[in-house]
């Protein structure tokens, strides 16, 4: 049998009247042992703080992704806007870009 103490408690004792009325009925002796560590247990706590951060830092990777394509995005219509020069619908001219000469 493995007795683990923790320091400061004494081993598990089986009163001798208990010892007796088992050894002379043949009944089993049951050792109850509460072995619940003092202290934090910081695997328990650990844990969802590592997922609520891997979600902040997702949350931003997103953000970041959103703002980088918009950018492009922006980018892309400003190019092909200065390409197209100005568009003219029934006498009405828009200019879409400025030019770099004016």
């Amino acid at each position: 049998m493995n007795h683990r103490t923790t320091p400061g408690q004494m081993a598990p004792h089986i009163p001798a009247d208990d010892w007796n009325r088992a050894q002379a009925t043949g009944q089993p002796v049951v050792i109850v042992v509460n072995d619940t560590p003092a202290g934090t247990p910081w695997r328990r706590l650990l844990i969802p703080f590592a997922i609520a951060g891997a979600a902040a830092i997702g949350g931003w990777g997103l953000v970041v992704a959103v703002c980088t394509v918009l950018d492009a995005a922006a980018h892309t219509a400003t190019v092909i806007a200065g390409a197209a020069g100005p568009i003219g619908i029934g006498g009405i001219t828009l200019k879409l870009a400025r030019s770099k000469n004016t």
